[in-house]
């Protein structure tokens, strides 16, 4: 999702010759390969195959494939993406072999090193060249951490300009629950460490969404990791769907699909940081499981709320949400459907749809 924008639009200078890299981390088709016929992408020209593991498996097993792909094909600059495994084992080959390299969504900070995700991003950017940042927070965090100035360009959300772009297209795609035009739902996604690999927390949590489905229906796209949580714990997506009629689990829905339940969808609950960052854009209340976030701006400027691991206050954040809900249409007389929310592209700086016109500008202005 943040790829696809880039390459179409250094695709579009005649002389830039790219070539697209999957390690593979994300290897079924439900969590890969349906992702690039919707983004519209063409095969990846290399596929390292890394599959799943440890983070320190996945980590080598990147640097290991990716080592003789470069030095083959002797790129000018490796762009990496994100805060995965795949990332930081990419941006440190690069080092090693004196590859220049850019890091999309550069200078996000949790300030929990406990998160693998923020080890990823500290040391991808110590090690890039090029570092574009999202958000002006970004920035001030890397200056803070000795970055040259020089190397950081503020260009914005590029998740902004994928969902922008695939938005007229997920209009076509309806809520999977009956009736979804009478009926409210939560849209829940879980699949950080912190929240699935505790069992008792994620057994407490499964309750809580249980009672909260006595409100609303909960449609709960299920991540292979959580998956095979809940199947530990006992539990399994038959039992659920016969004993909490209005908790729907369902397998990972790809990007259109799961791009309408978010813009239909009452509230988001998730521990993503990029459902923050698309939820604030789309105007549709989040609350966020996590005690912090690397997405600052997604609390200042959006809809996002932290909740943490309090189950309490998830309850209380629900309740408030459906409640001014009802409050807005019942003062509006409009339907029980929640009221579109009309995307402002202007109402967080630079989240325009031209991230990506502005990432091919600098790579082209800088190129040795």
């Amino acid at each position: 999702m943040k790829a696809a924008p880039v390459l179409r639009a250094l695709a579009a200078h005649k002389d830039v010759q790219q070539t697209l890299v999957h390690t593979g981390q994300h290897y079924d088709d439900a969590m890969s390969g349906v992702f690039f016929a919707q983004l519209e992408m063409a095969a990846p020209d290399c596929n390292l195959e890394v599959g799943s593991g440890t983070h320190a498996q996945q980590t080598a097993g990147v640097m290991l494939a990716l080592e003789p792909v470069l030095v083959e094909r002797r790129p000018d600059l490796v762009l990496v993406y994100g805060d995965v495994n795949s990332t930081v084992a990419a941006a440190m080959v690069c080092a090693k072999l004196a590859v220049r390299v850019g890091h999309v969504e550069a200078g996000l900070r949790s300030r929990d090193r406990s998160m693998p995700e923020e080890i990823n991003r500290l040391l991808t950017d110590q090690l890039s060249d090029l570092l574009f940042t999202p958000s002006a927070d970004a920035d001030e965090n890397l200056k803070r951490e000795g970055i040259d100035a020089a190397k950081i360009h503020l260009v914005g959300n590029v998740m902004i300009d994928t969902l922008m772009r695939q938005l007229p297209m997920a209009r076509a795609h309806s809520s999977p629950i009956n009736s979804p035009n009478t009926q409210p739902y939560a849209l829940v996604t879980l699949h950080r460490p912190s929240n699935v690999d505790d069992l008792p927390w994620l057994r407490e949590l499964l309750a809580t969404l249980e009672d909260l489905s006595g409100h609303l229906h909960i449609i709960f796209p299920v991540h292979p990791r959580t998956r095979g949580r809940l199947e530990e714990l006992g539990l399994n997506s038959v039992s659920l769907r016969n004993n909490r009629a209005r908790l729907h689990l369902m397998d990972p829905q790809p990007y259109l699909e799961f791009l309408a339940l978010q813009r239909h969808a009452a509230v988001v609950i998730t521990d993503s940081g990029g459902i923050q960052e698309e939820t604030t854009f789309l105007g549709v209340p989040c609350l966020t499981v996590r005690e912090n976030t690397e997405r600052p701006i997604t609390l200042t400027l959006g809809t996002n709320q932290l909740v943490g691991r309090d189950l309490r206050k998830l309850r209380t954040a629900a309740a408030e949400i459906l409640a001014q809900d009802s409050t807005r249409k019942g003062s509006t007389r409009q339907s029980s459907t929640r009221a579109f929310h009309v995307p402002d592209p202007n109402r967080v700086p630079l989240w325009d749809g031209h991230t990506a016109d502005r990432i091919a500008e600098v790579i082209l202005r800088c190129r040795s």
